[in-house]
């Protein structure tokens, strides 16, 4: 019988029992399972990560919307903010890529990401690289046609909860505008999640020229929002845009 693997980083943790959660994080404790259906088979977290990490049922919903829209010839996906691997561990089960790049800079979150990837079974088909995600992605992936980059950057903390219409210029540390700009040197189809409460007019700053359209999705957990995705480049949704007709045709049959 395989021995069960335990954290041996300081930082890194494998809550079991609600006991040893942190009293300031206790709200978590409750979400566990919402954020991993595998939480008891030995998950292991960072304090941060959980506010951080992308509940599975939405992560798991952006990677068939990503592996289903992207081009044909898009054959590999880069997390650049993996941290503790909940949308690489997504997009590794789709099956839809060559390579899933997993990039974060705090050794802690890839030391909980590799183990997390292994519970999923999906640890052979994430390569995880330690490091500031601007200059992997510069250094590995310039020049590449076939990259999809995906960004789940840090929010800057809770206090985005406050604002009713969140300023992206106030994400720390690094904002749109420095996103935008250094992934797009790399690849137009760029996938952004953010805040839901993210002001679209600033979004809407670094629409295309022409038809200056954005596809925006906001994912929900029991009908309330978490969060939404700005889809930069040839992404298609077709079964969408079918939904739409289909109950465009219905509102006209109901007129007459």
């Amino acid at each position: 019988m395989e021995e069960e693997e335990v954290p041996d980083k300081e930082g890194v943790h494998q809550w079991l029992s609600e006991d040893w959660f942190p009293e300031h994080l206790k709200k978590y404790w409750f979400q566990r399972h919402q954020w991993w259906s595998k939480y008891n088979d030995g998950i292991w977290m960072t304090e941060p990560a959980w506010f951080e990490v992308t509940p599975e049922p939405i992560a798991n919903k952006i990677a068939a919307h990503i592996s289903e829209a992207a081009p044909e010839d898009k054959k590999v996906i880069v997390d650049t903010f993996a941290g503790v691997g909940g949308n690489a561990i997504a997009f590794a089960r789709e099956g839809r890529w060559d390579q899933v790049f997993a990039i974060e800079k705090d050794e802690k979150a890839v030391a909980c990401g590799k183990h997390n990837a292994k519970i999923y079974g999906v640890e052979k088909k994430i390569v995880w690289i330690t490091g500031d995600c601007f200059s992997v992605v510069e250094k590995r992936l310039r020049g590449r046609k076939d990259v999809v980059i995906f960004a789940s950057p840090p929010w800057g903390g809770t206090e985005y909860n406050t604002e009713d219409i969140f300023d992206l210029t106030k994400m720390e540390p690094y904002n749109l505008d420095k996103m935008f700009k250094s992934f797009s040197r790399i690849t137009s189809e760029i996938v952004f999640y953010l805040p839901r409460n993210s002001d679209l007019n600033q979004v809407a700053q670094y629409a295309p020229e022409g038809d200056g359209k954005l596809e925006v999705a906001h994912y929900c957990i029991k009908g309330a929002s978490k969060a939404l995705c700005v889809y930069f480049g040839n992404f298609d949704f077709p079964q969408e845009e079918e939904e739409e007709e289909e109950e465009e045709e219905e509102e006209e049959g109901e007129e007459e």
